[in-house]
């Protein structure tokens, strides 16, 4: 590879890392990208309520790597 290759293919690496760099949503494009598909939790209250359910099992059988119950006593 010559020396004017290998600085055309360095400043066409370094173009295409940097072209994207500025191209992030305005605050009002924000709106329009978001989907409620790709939320964590798209329903809050029920994902609330498994979360409550999950803690609830898991204190009254204990972990798996301690002993005891979830009332506090070992």
């Amino acid at each position: 590879m010559t020396q004017g290759m290998r600085w055309g293919v360095l400043v066409m690496g370094v173009a295409l890392l940097c072209g994207c760099s500025g191209m992030q949503p305005k605050a009002w494009q924000r709106g329009d990208l978001a989907q409620p598909e790709m939320a964590w939790d798209p329903d809050p209250v029920d994902a609330a309520i498994r979360q409550h359910t999950y803690d609830s099992k898991e204190a009254a059988s204990g972990s798996a790597t301690v002993g005891g119950g979830g009332c506090g006593c070992n």
